[in-house]
């Protein structure tokens, strides 16, 4: 995505779908197409500090001194003055001297080096991304790559902002003259009497008991991470993540895949092994990734959300526009093979040998492979050659891999003949979607009727584009209508997913509007197009249900005439279960005749229902759970009524 392009303009509805009844029959012995086993997923990059200030768990800003301005020549640091360690402040200004460097440091991928002339009793400070979280009960692991000249004990501490409470402290000793890695560890007391409430009103505190001269080029810090795995992610939104079902995720973007320059591209191969051997690099919505979250991290991500990888590979062009034509792209194309290997090659390969020693003796189960992102966008029209040349290579190395194309097939085709590009295939073609809730009631018919002999389709990025910094009911309302129509034509999708997935609402964490799940350093919380996204992912089956509908009401919405009822049903051949879903996007109750032909309903069924008063209604970090979903057992079998509330999403499990 890219934050200063136009939402697509709606798409026109047609009627073939949406008929009028007030009256749904649900023929589940006609249900013959097959639902994607991959249908929901999720796509992440890092934009709005999904990674960095989000899900990655290390906590200090900056912790590698690289994401300076004028960084590339020695700056004495005051807090009057730019430069010098960006969130790095020394607390006693007066006698402490802070000067940085771009080379010295620890490594080559580790270069800076900050210079700390420490006097006794002196401290250097870092606020976080926008705080740090302190809870009862808590324990952080963290380590320093450092030296001293003199001195050569710090005390590493967790405090206050206005330095009144340390929640926690501990001793490092022992550093010399040579760089060396130190690590350490602090609890938070879960009981007592100093037992804590919650707050991110906390700073990471380093203080020289004694004057001296130290140099750092890596200082990190970790709470618990999931699954308690080094280097690993935010326990909060990995579990909210993991409620939303995912059969797949989509990485690692997205702009982030090619970056604005080459050099700024994610180049997963200095993403692998030790994070300190990871240099890192910018990302394209402006500011520094450490990489920490690279690609085995990616992996581990997918694997223990219980989602598949779909993975976006580097194609030769970026988003400033430059670009290496097919003929000269060899060295990309070899990076992509070598990417796949990493993923699914056996031990006894190169890069497969890597993913084993990076903790992951066993193939990730890679299906998807996508050719680049967005190059719908590329007016050089070099993507033609540069997909064919993409595919052709993957294929011939990998051919039970399906490739995903990221510009339409008609462009690539138009792009080709210009370009004398011949004997193109597809696999599966990504779109993108963003619009606000009007275009997505008007576009929720628009895969009916695509032809079925030609490539699978990718909806690798969609949103319904109301509310900040996360989406209010409206969205929600408009995003379950298009999920009816992309899960109606399930056997034509191999997968959809929303679009961004991450933002921080801390002023600052924002670069594009409406997002799904919202957090601080702190806490998060769910849109409602987050629970919206939950209850379908949860509730379908494997086998589509045609549904014939009567005298459907419409709605005046926005100076058009829409249809208020959105709808879909699926069943599972494998429990017998049948999922009804139903979205009134209007202003009124409706109370609907629902018919079953075939199998043998219960009388009984669940059903789940998000509700708002008002479309603009929505969820906060501060009134997390305002709008969330609430489900009852309603009466159902082969003919029963059901009234939906104005402004719902329903979901009946029967």
């Amino acid at each position: 995505m890219n934050y200063t392009r136009t939402i697509l303009t709606s798409l026109a509805l047609t009627s073939s779908v949406i008929a009028s009844a007030q009256q749904l029959t649900l023929h589940i012995d006609q249900a013959q197409k097959d639902v994607s086993p991959t249908l929901y997923g999720m796509m992440t990059e890092e934009i709005n500090y999904s990674y960095e200030g989000g899900l990655y768990g290390q906590l200090l800003r900056n912790a590698t001194f690289r994401e300076d301005k004028h960084g590339r020549r020695p700056n004495p640091w005051t807090p009057w003055k730019s430069g010098g360690a960006k969130y790095w402040t020394a607390t006693d200004t007066t006698r402490s001297v802070l000067t940085l460097t771009q080379k010295g440091g620890y490594s080559r991928a580790l270069p800076a080096c900050l210079n700390w002339k420490a006097q006794a009793g002196s401290s250097l400070a870092n606020d976080g991304y926008w705080g740090i979280a302190v809870r009862p009960g808590e324990h952080y692991k963290g380590y320093l790559i450092a030296r001293a000249t003199q001195g050569g004990t710090l005390t590493v501490s967790l405090q206050s902002t206005d330095g009144k409470t340390t929640y926690a402290s501990t001793q490092v000793s022992g550093l010399s003259a040579q760089w060396q890695k130190v690590s350490f560890e602090m609890d938070i007391p879960a009981t007592g009497k100093t037992t804590v409430s919650p707050t991110k009103d906390v700073r990471f505190v380093l203080t020289a008991p004694v004057g001296g001269y130290y140099d750092f080029s890596k200082v990190v810090l970790f709470p618990r991470t999931f699954n308690d795995r080094p280097n690993g992610l935010r326990p909060d939104l990995m579990r909210m993540m993991t409620k939303m079902s995912p059969k797949f995720l989509r990485f690692p973007g997205g702009n982030y895949v090619e970056g604005n320059d080459f050099h700024n591209r994610f180049d997963w191969k200095r993403t692998v092994g030790s994070p300190d051997e990871r240099p890192g690099h910018w990302s394209p919505w402006g500011y520094w990734s450490t990489d920490g979250l690279g690609l085995p991290e990616f992996l581990t991500w997918a694997e223990d959300c219980g989602a598949e990888p779909i993975l976006a590979v580097f194609a030769g062009y970026v988003l400033k526009g430059d670009y290496l034509p097919a003929d000269y792209c060899g060295p990309f194309i070899q990076d992509a093979l070598d990417e796949i290997e990493y993923c699914i090659g056996s031990a006894d390969t190169k890069w497969g040998a890597q993913r084993v020693r990076d903790g992951h003796p066993e193939p990730y189960p890679l299906h998807y492979v996508e050719i680049g992102n967005e190059d719908f966008f590329d007016e050089s029209e070099s993507y033609a050659g540069r997909y064919k040349a993409f595919y052709e290579a993957i294929k011939a190395r990998y051919p039970q891999l399906q490739l995903i194309a990221t510009a339409g097939q008609k462009q690539i085709e138009q792009w080709a003949r210009e370009t004398g590009v011949t004997g193109l295939k597809f696999d599966v073609i990504d779109e993108h979607y963003y619009r606000n809730t009007k275009g997505m009631y008007q576009a929720v018919n628009l895969y009916d009727g695509y032809d079925r002999k030609g490539p699978k389709i990718f909806c690798g990025e969609w949103a319904s584009r109301e509310g900040k910094p996360t989406t209010n009911m409206n969205a929600a309302l408009g995003d379950a209508a298009w999920m009816t129509g992309m899960e109606r034509n399930a056997d034509l999708l191999i997968g959809h997913c929303y679009a961004p997935l991450f933002v921080n609402v801390n002023p600052g964490g924002m670069q594009w509007e409406s997002d799904l799940i919202g957090y601080d350093a702190l806490k998060a919380y769910g849109s409602p197009s987050y629970y919206a996204q939950c209850m379908f992912a949860s509730n379908v089956g494997n086998k589509i249900v045609p549904v014939e509908a009567k005298d459907i009401p419409q709605m005046d919405y926005q100076g058009s005439s829409l249809p208020q009822l959105y709808f879909s049903a699926t069943t599972s051949t494998t429990d017998g279960q049948t999922y009804l879903k139903i979205v009134n996007g209007g202003t009124t109750p409706q109370t609907i005749t629902i018919h079953t032909i075939g199998g043998k309903p219960a009388k009984k069924g669940l059903l789940t229902v998000l509700h708002a008063n008002k479309p603009d209604e929505t969820n906060s970090i501060n009134e997390p759970t305002h709008i969330v979903p609430q489900s009852s057992k309603v009466k159902t079998g082969s003919n029963f009524k059901l009234t939906v509330k104005p402004y719902s999403v329903n979901v009946i499990k029967m």
